[in-house]
């Protein structure tokens, strides 16, 4: 059985996917606090509601990078919107993904 376009889009399921973005700070000076507490009110702007899982991991000279990790749906796209936003933020200097994986389940 051959199923058209229509058909086979109606079949398909958007999954829930684990996104992991890391945030590098302007200066080591930078309140990452201050920084994560903005940059999850961006993500649950863009994603809805979601938990989180945070980590800060030291990168030279007393620089630490913030990763967040956050569920969303898949049939959001692609989170470049997000990652603008985020990089307009006080004391963000970049911002990139750095994993995307689909969820079991």
């Amino acid at each position: 059985m051959q199923l058209c376009g229509a058909e086979l889009n109606s079949q398909t399921k958007m999954a829930r996917v684990v996104v992991s973005l890391r945030i590098m700070p302007e200066s080591p000076e930078t309140d990452l606090t201050a920084v994560e507490a903005e940059a999850k009110t961006k993500i649950i702007d863009f994603a809805g509601e979601t938990e989180f899982k945070v980590e800060i991991a030291p990168i030279a000279f007393g620089l630490k990078s913030l990763t967040i990790m956050f569920i969303m749906d898949e049939k959001k796209g692609a989170t470049d919107p997000l990652e603008a936003a985020i990089a307009q933020l006080d004391g963000v200097n970049s911002v990139e993904v750095t994993d995307v994986r689909r969820t079991i389940g």
